[in-house]
């Protein structure tokens, strides 16, 4: 399959206004096999009730019924089922879980859009693409803020984009590349497939549901169309000052040199996004004073400088070593709040459940896990205090598996010395010695922070938590 991904790419990027046709036969028996040993073990089922252990037994079976249904169109996706997770807000997130046939489907139908739509997308887009994770986006971010004149930051954020996608639409973006009338059925059949909450089946006539395999490169391609190409074409080339759009799915910040130019910004990206269904938040959409000078502007006036959060971090004035401009980094409070309570809530429910050996494995994927995502330059002491509180739990959660304590604080370091935790690391480095700075004067600040550790075990050199 991936050969015949690689030929449509070809095409696709060969002619940027062509139509591919004949792209619903690779959605064959072989495909579609392959498609169900790339999906993630061990998730939900759908409303049927079939895992993918289930599925498996009878996969060939299973497949052949499947795609002699989508042969003779008899094949309808059912209802996700409608599940929630709580947000960093207290709110709750809806997700779709689809059904392991449904998941097989989608999972063919994306990689075709990806190969027909990655080389359309432009650098700007970042998430859910290959090789353009969040920690390229906040790179990127950082590059454009340091590297450019920027002095104002449009903090936007879309209300319900994924529930507000505006079908029609979406279907003439996909028809501006895609001429295949089965391959644009099964995308609208996806679409309307609606979702099962309590027993009862609701209809869907817009949106695309979260935790659908599909649903992020539609979102992708939605986005494409009605933001990223009209930012590209219609405002840079009409604004005197430098003008950058970074967006990680429908997550986005615009930074714009000129106040007027970017007041004149969010009023006609508000008017552009109503065209397409869409509309920003208006309680967390914001123009900010942020750059090299705002800082010093704000303490003029006597008001702190003002900070933004993207993709996890909030962002804010910090300065190198020799008093230079940086744009500094660190965990966003609320995620931060969120991450040590779910470590506190998962320690306290397995105590009793699991052995000391058993929750120390799963205690160091979820170490190193947070490591992953929030170790990136500058934000090295939200990782230690992190660290630091995580050992403070166990502690005492693993005191309270009896009335007896299991660990004194000297019993608990000889512990941590013989059996290691993955210890706060920066796995996401930003700067380098090739650094180009909007200042020449300026030089390239490589940040190495030092911090003593008590035998290379993560403990803090005095002892102490």
């Amino acid at each position: 399959m991936q050969t015949k991904l690689n030929l449509i790419s070809e095409i696709a990027k060969r002619d940027g206004t062509c139509q591919v046709n004949n792209v619903a036969y690779l959605l064959n028996k072989e495909n579609l096999k392959e498609c169900f040993g790339l999906l993630k073990k061990g998730k939900a089922a759908g409303i049927d009730g079939v895992g993918l252990g289930e599925y498996e037994n009878n996969l060939e079976k299973n497949l052949d019924d499947l795609v002699i249904r989508m042969k003779s169109q008899a094949y309808k996706p059912q209802p996700v089922r409608r599940t929630y997770i709580p947000k960093a807000n207290g709110k709750l997130r809806p997700l779709g879980i689809p059904a392991v046939e449904d998941k097989i489907v989608q999972k063919g139908m994306a990689r075709i859009l990806e190969a027909i739509y990655e080389n359309d997308f432009l650098d700007l887009s970042y998430g859910f693409r290959p090789n353009r994770s969040c920690h390229d986006a906040l790179k990127k971010l950082d590059q454009v803020i340091m590297t450019r004149s920027i002095n104002h930051i449009i903090d936007a954020d879309i209300k319900g984009f994924f529930d507000n996608v505006n079908h029609d639409w979406l279907k003439k973006f996909l028809e501006a590349r895609i001429s295949d009338p089965n391959f644009l059925r099964l995308i609208s059949r996806f679409l309307k497939n609606g979702y099962m909450e309590e027993g009862v089946v609701y209809n869907s006539e817009q949106g695309t549901p979260q935790g659908g395999i599909i649903s992020p490169i539609l979102a992708n391609v939605y986005l494409h169309y009605a933001l990223d190409l009209w930012v590209e074409r219609a405002v840079k080339p009409n604004c005197r000052g430098a003008v950058e759009i970074i967006r990680y799915c429908d997550d986005f910040v615009i930074c714009v040199q000129y106040k007027d130019e970017a007041i004149k910004i969010l009023q006609e990206l508000k008017e552009r996004l109503k065209k397409f269904n869409l509309e920003l938040a208006e309680d967390k959409t914001r123009i900010i004073e942020f750059g090299r000078f705002s800082k010093r502007n704000a303490e003029a006036k006597g008001l702190r400088a003002p900070t933004f959060n993207f993709l996890g971090f909030t962002h804010f004035i910090d300065k190198t070593r020799v008093g230079k401009f940086k744009l500094g980094r660190t965990t966003d409070r609320k995620k931060f709040v969120a991450k040590v309570a779910e470590m506190s809530e998962w320690l306290k429910n397995i105590r009793n459940m699991l052995t000391l050996k058993e929750i120390w494995k799963v205690l160091k994927a979820k170490l190193r896990g947070h490591f992953q995502y929030y170790g990136v330059s500058g934000n090295y002491p939200s990782l230690k205090r992190f660290y630091s509180l995580t050992l403070r739990m166990v502690l005492k959660w693993m005191n309270r598996r009896s009335q007896k304590k299991s660990f004194s604080w000297d019993t608990f370091v000889k512990y941590i010395q013989r059996y290691e935790l993955p210890t706060p690391k920066i796995c996401h480095k930003f700067y380098d010695l090739k650094a180009v700075y909007l200042n020449t004067n300026e030089e390239p600040y490589v940040g190495k922070l030092q911090v003593r550790f008590c035998e290379g075990h993560g403990l803090p050199h005095n002892g102490k938590l």
